[in-house]
């Protein structure tokens, strides 16, 4: 009996096979009128071809998702979320899939199971940081999948990291370590910085994700952040310290997107710009520190200095517990500057 128009066909393949009966769909044709097929599956019975084929006419969907790859399915995931994310997240989650899932590339998703997850963690070699950003990986892509009814099991969550190696050490700069950046801020490239991390609690991807548009000179403050909801767009004021820092990176790059580039005019990983810059100025001046000790270095002369809490808070973008910092308190620019000037 001739199946409907559109419909798809059932076919029976040549050799000796244990599921000769091939079901298909039209894609398209060429420009020579040639049909372009998508292939269903391949089943034992040609009753059972036609049930599949029946069964997908009566509830069509997306016949990729029996053949999409890992690949493909983080290369449809990233051109939606990269809209919406900082640089520093886009290269967090770039690294975690070029370095460390290239054996998952060609699989197809629905294939993929815990043990092949489990592997690439097991195998990649890093610290708990990167094995945590994996496994981040692994489930935005699988939540992805499950909302795109391209797999029904989430095996992302049950991988595991293990523990973090320790308690990591943060030491903040000493007085003496600040006068000292200052007093070689001119001799060595990019060192103010880390001078503006200090005085305005900024995480190394957000100074990077500054835009040349949030800075309000006149008006002394910045408008950046990531990671948390309350640290996204928040309010930076600018210290009187490091503004001639900011004012500087302004006039040189105005008519670019960011405020701080590379030496290319392009903008600056995380990786890059800890590798090249951070790390070769602190052997140089041989001190010993992460980039994030900058900001616990800020916290501590905040609170040092006698600053509102609130406003420590609202600068460094870290949520209250206390509902009527919440809702009821809300802090000025004007006070915010005034509280970051104590330092």
């Amino acid at each position: 009996m001739r199946l409907p128009s559109g419909y798809g066909s059932v076919v029976k393949l040549k050799g000796n096979r244990r599921k000769p009966y091939q079901v298909r769909l039209t894609k398209g044709f060429t420009d020579e009128g040639k049909q372009i097929y998508m292939y269903l599956g391949y089943y034992a019975k040609r009753g059972e071809a036609l049930e599949a084929l029946a069964e997908y006419n009566s509830s069509p969907y997306d016949i990729t998702r029996e053949t999409i790859t890992f690949a493909e399915v983080y290369k449809k995931w990233s051109n939606e979320h990269f809209k919406k994310v900082s640089r520093s997240s886009i290269e967090r989650y770039s690294n975690a899939y070029r370095k460390y899932c290239k054996s998952l590339y060609k699989m197809r998703f629905k294939d993929i199971r815990l043990t092949h997850l489990q592997a690439v963690i097991d195998n990649c070699g890093m610290a708990h940081p990167t094995r945590a950003s994996i496994k981040t990986l692994f489930t935005v892509l699988t939540t992805f999948a499950m909302k795109n009814d391209i797999v029904d099991k989430d095996y992302a969550q049950y991988v595991d990291i293990g523990q973090r190696e320790g308690k990591i050490n943060r030491k903040p700069f000493t007085q003496e370590e600040i006068d000292k950046l200052f007093k070689y801020v001119d001799t060595f490239e990019y060192l103010d910085t880390i001078l503006i991390m200090i005085y305005s609690g900024l995480r190394v991807g957000e100074m990077l994700d500054l835009r040349i548009e949030n800075i309000h000179l006149e008006e002394r403050y910045m408008v950046g952040g990531s990671k948390t909801e309350a640290g996204k767009n928040r309010i930076i004021p600018i210290n009187r310290k490091i503004e001639p820092f900011i004012k500087k990176y302004y006039e040189k790059n105005k008519d670019k997107e960011f405020l701080i580039i590379n030496s290319l005019g392009r903008p600056m990983g995380y990786s890059n710009y800890r590798r090249e810059k951070f790390d070769n100025i602190m052997e140089k001046l041989r001190m010993e520190h992460r980039p994030h000790d900058a900001r616990h270095t800020f916290a501590s002369l905040m609170d040092s200095a006698g600053a509102n809490k609130l406003c420590i808070k609202r600068i460094m973008g870290h949520s209250s517990p206390d509902i009527t910092d919440k809702v009821y308190t809300h802090k000025t620019i004007q006070e915010l500057i005034e509280a970051i000037d104590l330092i």
